[in-house]
């Protein structure tokens, strides 16, 4: 499993801007699929949703804006 990881991270290294604008394309596509598809389910816990979306987002934006900004 350690050496998948490595390859996928080494391959990461190499995407530029289209790259990842397509690998972004394709997870929110599938955000929506699944989100069509499992609508009742999500809406009973649409608050725990709500709750990672939000730590997730704030993770982001620190290591982004803060800890790498160097």
């Amino acid at each position: 499993m350690g050496k998948l990881v490595s390859k996928m991270l080494n391959a990461a290294k190499k995407y530029n801007a289209w790259d990842y604008t397509w690998f972004k394309l394709t997870l929110c596509s599938l955000g929506i699929l699944l989100g069509a598809y499992f609508s009742e389910f999500f809406l009973k816990y649409i608050s725990i949703v709500w709750a990672v979306f939000i730590i997730t987002y704030l993770w982001v934006i620190y290591k982004t804006l803060i800890k790498y900004k160097e």
